[in-house]
């Protein structure tokens, strides 16, 4: 049955504890299973941007009719530069502009008036510049109406969260009142004297309750699409980027953890060398973990950051995984990563933290091995245990004399402890990658899957579901057939990025049919 819209659909008058939001799930990845990958911002909405409102609940319908168990939802935290959720002002908070409108017009907090002007935004792709301000705005007149009434569960929400929510409040609200960067602000501010930040949160005390009441929101509102994704049995894969961003409550909270000057501005920046993706590697800017202090920590930032992760998702999916054994470290001023070089991390120690903390039980992980992975790498994924990924698309390249040896290829998985994918949200879809395809490259799939088969988005579907991997995702946009046009993101890229949105008529009965009966056919269904 539908969760009704006092239910489900709303905020709760009392808020859940930690406890309840994260009972455990039977969930394993030692099971065949399949999913599908979706960004919440790409659901359908009337509101400018996907949210955790009506569609999202109808996408749990739409997954379970196709017989998935398992939503992949990239990271949910606030989108921070070119509209990225991997460059956020925060690893902890979510992103308010996923907040859906119908629950708090349910409570008496909207009227239709006051969310028409989200109306007005396409619905095809999210225009963040326009949405941005009239998403505040909307959530401003919501927190007006509602900051007395929701108090109580304001206090709670506070206490449930203080190890990341008041240095994000206080530092959302400085960001609202100075606009620059935190490096730029007075010293006594930038170096976090005690008596300079009480001054501030008093000073901005209803801009600080304005981003506590928007947290405590998303955090309700996310928590109700997931009880009803448990209820389908349908896990949730969350997402957690390995870097944060420099302009960002965390870096801002724990600058000793990090290689930054005394003016808090990053020594060496993270990226990527040359690769699949770009000839230049990727310069991504995100400051480094000073690992040696993380350690004398005891990892206490990244156990509060898994714990916190966890009530919210079942299964934690790690970005740019090789960061942990080393990470690609370039000088501060470089123009591009070519210049970079690798520098260790922590290996294994920081999931053996992470494990004990959680009372011995290690938290199900899928770590992201894509890229230049070293023999190293390979010994740091086998001491954890965790999954690692295959994506087909890299599986046809042009590999000389011997293409057969492509460890993306279904018949080289030695174990079925992995996760393919057809593509991920780097990739091309898989019907732009099909017209996009090398001669030999196209050549090669078709020997591969046999002459007599088409090339399209279902057949490399097909292929993934039906190799011996324990589970499977597929992109929503492969499953639909869509091509270029439809793609999330092109790493590299200072524009047009993460705007994508499926349309509801895409989501169509056919689509969910021929998913659900390839899932049965290959011992992957509910």
């Amino acid at each position: 049955m539908e969760p009704s819209v006092d239910d489900a659909r709303a905020p709760t008058r009392n808020v859940r504890t930690r406890e309840r939001a994260n009972e455990k799930m039977p969930l394993t990845l030692d099971r065949r299973r399949s999913g599908v990958l979706l960004h919440p911002s790409a659901l359908p909405s009337r509101f400018g941007i996907g949210d955790f409102g009506p569609a999202a609940f109808d996408f749990l319908e739409y997954l379970s009719k196709s017989r998935q168990s398992l939503w992949q939802v990239l990271p949910l935290g606030p989108t921070g530069f070119g509209d990225s959720p991997y460059a956020s002002p925060s690893a902890f908070a979510g992103n308010l502009l996923m907040i859906a409108p119908e629950p708090l017009i349910a409570h008496g907090l909207l009227s239709e008036d006051d969310v028409a002007c989200l109306a007005e935004l396409p619905v095809d792709h999210v225009d963040f510049g326009r949405l941005q301000p009239l998403k505040h705005q909307t959530l401003q007149t919501a927190f007006e109406r509602g900051r007395e009434s929701l108090r109580p569960s304001l206090e709670s929400f506070r206490r449930t969260n203080a190890e990341w929510l008041a240095d994000y409040a206080l530092f959302s609200a400085l960001k609202d009142e100075l606009g620059s960067p935190w490096t730029e602000w007075d010293s006594p501010l930038r170096e976090r004297d005690p008596a300079a930040l009480a001054a501030a949160r008093e000073r901005l005390i209803d801009r600080v309750e304005f981003h506590e009441f928007c947290q405590l929101l998303f955090f309700e509102q996310w928590i109700a699409v997931r009880e009803r994704a448990r209820a389908l049995g349908i896990a949730i894969m969350g997402d957690i980027a390995i870097f944060v961003a420099h302009d960002s409550a965390d870096v801002w909270a724990h600058q000793r953890q990090f290689k930054l000057d005394d003016q808090g501005r990053p020594l060496v920046v993270a990226g990527v060398p040359p690769d699949y993706f770009s000839a230049t590697g990727q310069l991504w800017g995100n400051p480094l973990y000073d690992w040696d202090a993380m350690a004398a920590d005891g990892y206490a930032w990244w156990i509060d950051r898994f714990r916190h992760l966890l009530t919210l998702v079942d299964v934690v999916r790690i970005d740019h995984f090789r960061g942990f054994e080393a990470a690609w470290e370039v000088p501060a001023n470089a123009e591009t990563a070519a210049g970079g070089k690798w520098v260790s991390g922590p290996g294994d120690a920081v999931f053996k933290a992470i494990t004990d903390a959680l009372g011995g039980q290690q938290p199900p992980v899928v770590a992201e091995d894509l890229g230049l992975i070293t023999d190293e790498v390979r010994a740091l994924l086998k001491a954890t245990g965790f999954p690692g990924m295959k994506v087909l698309q890299f599986a046809f390249g042009d590999d000389g004399e011997t293409p057969y040896l492509n460890p993306y290829l279904p018949h080289n998985y030695p174990d079925p402890n992995c996760v393919v994918y057809t593509g991920t949200h780097d990739n091309n879809t898989t019907r732009g990658w099909l017209a996009s395809l090398s001669e030999f490259e196209r050549a090669y799939l078709t020997s591969y899957m046999g002459k007599d088969r088409p090339q399209t988005s279902q057949e490399l579907i097909r292929l993934a579901l039906s190799s011996t991997a324990n589970t499977v995702i597929v992109p929503l946009q492969d499953v639909l057939d869509l091509g270029s046009e439809a793609r999330v993101n092109r790493p590299g890229a200072r524009e047009g990025n993460w705007s994508w949105r499926v349309l509801s008529e895409q989501l169509d009965p056919g689509g969910a049919g021929f998913l659900a009966d390839m899932t049965s056919t290959y011992g992957r269904g509910l």
